[in-house]
């Protein structure tokens, strides 16, 4: 998946300022996407120039002037092709899982405080994943009987949550199984 594909969905939502969609990177899809504000600012550059964002330019005092930039026809067009594509699985790249791999030949005690350290930050993640999934439900529960649009395009956003959140729970049990086994040898 490009970038552009990511950029593309979060101006289908609505128009939006370079810093606001570099915002999301930080805040809402942080589970499954990252991306620096510099990258987001250089895939706009691309996305403008190839013609599937346009932007407003507003005037503001004191501040550089604002873009605001919105989905373009010919934006919607790439982002229905790439929606129409086949996914495959992203390759894992993950410095830990070569660590545990030489684990055997080297210094345990580097290893465990690496899964302790690391399964620290992943239970960190996992309670902030569970925080918004406990608002999100509360919300849910309360306007049940009012089911528009807008809980339609949170009970996908929460669906990526969940996987987010299973992530986590995956990296915590992982880091605890491994914990264990480096304890009892």
């Amino acid at each position: 998946m490009a970038l552009a594909h990511t950029i593309l969905a979060l101006l289908a939502k609505h128009p939006e300022s370079g810093y606001d969609i570099s915002k999301h990177f930080d805040e809402g899809l942080s589970c499954y996407w990252k991306a620096t504000q510099q990258q987001v600012y250089r895939e706009l550059g691309k996305m403008t120039k190839a013609h599937w964002v346009t932007f407003e330019t507003i005037p503001q005092v004191g501040k550089p002037d604002k873009k605001i930039y919105r989905i373009t026809e010919l934006g919607w067009q790439e982002l229905t092709r790439w929606y129409a594509e086949p996914t495959e699985p992203t390759p894992i790249r993950e410095d830990l899982l070569v660590k545990v791999l030489i684990g055997y030949k080297m210094e345990r005690q580097f290893l465990c405080q690496e899964l302790h350290h690391r399964r620290k930050l992943h239970s960190e993640q996992l309670s902030l994943y569970r925080e918004e999934e406990a608002i999100y439900l509360k919300e849910q529960a309360e306007h049940r009987e009012h089911l528009d649009m807008n809980d339609i395009e949170m009970q996908f956003k929460y669906l990526t949550m969940k996987r987010g959140i299973a992530n986590e729970v995956s990296w915590v049990t992982w880091c605890d199984e491994v914990i264990d086994f480096l304890e009892k040898c």
